[in-house]
């Protein structure tokens, strides 16, 4: 089990989310993809779409604005 940063920061939608799931689809059951983003459509989007697939998704405030989202890939 690992732990993947994905850097979607300056990047507006669709960018962060097409690259999370292209990221997911490299990772093994049990990863952790963290997403740090930047942009609030990306902030709804992303886990939105995570927990349609079954994932395990938590997110965090780590600055004003700037968020870390946290992906375990489940199956």
């Amino acid at each position: 089990m690992s732990e993947v940063i994905l850097d979607c920061m300056g990047e507006a939608c669709p960018v962060p989310l097409i690259k999370t799931q292209k990221k997911m689809a490299t990772l093994s059951v049990g990863d952790t993809l963290i997403v740090q983003i930047d942009h609030s459509c990306a902030m709804k989007n992303v886990p939105e779409w995570a927990r349609k697939e079954g994932y395990n998704v938590e997110i965090e405030e780590v600055a004003e604005g700037e968020w870390e989202i946290f992906i375990e890939k489940t199956k």
